[in-house]
């Protein structure tokens, strides 16, 4: 057991780092991880597979970590060369998983998350069926909060609105089957209380220069001092009617404010999770 929890901390903590590197995608690997978890459960799967998807969830944008910063972080669409580099990132992931013990848990869901129905998703043009079920999942949660998400050259969407256009393209975007989950599950609000959140109950704090790039954790006492990993921006924690908000301070993040922080916390929280269903699938 033990085994396993420490085999699935390297993975989450070497996505975290991928993530960190983009000030604008805190929380995403939760909130995507969160909503695959949801899905997978209204799809009626195996607490197991859950757990697993959950993972893949987590994991699915490893290969970003071979993305450059000016194009991950570019404050504007990209080119068509740089897009090219974009879609580089799920064989990146898969190699990066290679040889690891858990590899076979979550390479569905990093090779496959950007490819659809219709067969002109990449890497491999997958149609159908020949995509695997987590990958189906996964990329639909990861498109969605991608359209509920500000970016700095566009304001992130109402939920309603995303799940209009998931639902214009049931079959051809989005698998039919388990879009139309989604959809139930975002109308029926189940989804509330994780878009724009970095954890459960903790919504994304606002920088007043950049946004929503400011992430506030379960650890953080009010009168911490956080920063935007965007531009360097210092702020102050505060609470109001249980309610986190933060002040900017007017002042700057020194190099050693703006280190790249992990979750650990709520990666073991994840951990326990998923450990304990894959313990309890390999005991039956």
């Amino acid at each position: 057991m033990k085994h396993i929890e420490d085999l699935l901390q390297s993975l989450f903590v070497m996505a975290s780092m991928v993530e960190a590197r983009d000030p604008y995608t805190g929380g995403h690997l939760w909130r995507v991880s969160q909503f695959s978890m949801l899905l997978a459960d209204k799809g009626g799967l195996p607490k197991s597979e859950v757990a697993r998807i959950s993972v893949g969830g987590f994991l699915h944008d490893l290969g970003k970590i071979s993305v450059p910063d000016a194009i991950l972080g570019k404050e504007g669409p990209l080119t068509d060369d740089e897009y090219g580099v974009i879609k580089t990132h799920p064989e990146v992931g898969s190699r990066l998983l290679a040889g690891h013990p858990l590899a076979a848990l979550v390479r569905g869901a990093v090779l496959s998350h950007h490819e659809v129905p219709t067969g002109r998703g990449y890497p491999h043009g997958l149609v159908g069926d020949d995509i695997p079920v987590e990958a189906k999942i996964v990329g639909i949660c990861d498109a969605f909060d991608a359209m509920t998400s500000t970016r700095p050259y566009r304001q992130g969407m109402e939920i309603g609105k995303a799940l209009n256009i998931i639902e214009e393209n049931l079959g051809s975007q989005f698998d039919a089957t388990f879009a139309q989950l989604f959809l139930q599950l975002g109308r029926s609000g189940q989804l509330n209380g994780i878009v724009g959140h970095s954890e459960a109950g903790i919504p994304m704090q606002h920088c007043p220069m950049c946004g929503p790039t400011i992430v506030v954790t379960r650890k953080h006492q009010v009168g911490d001092h956080l920063y935007c990993r965007h531009c360097g921006g210092e702020a102050e924690l505060q609470k109001r009617g249980g309610e986190y908000h933060v002040n900017s301070t007017g002042q700057m993040g020194g190099p050693s404010d703006l280190e790249p922080e992990v979750d650990i916390d709520l990666i073991q929280e994840l951990v326990l999770l998923v450990a304990d269903h894959l313990h309890k699938e390999a005991a039956e």
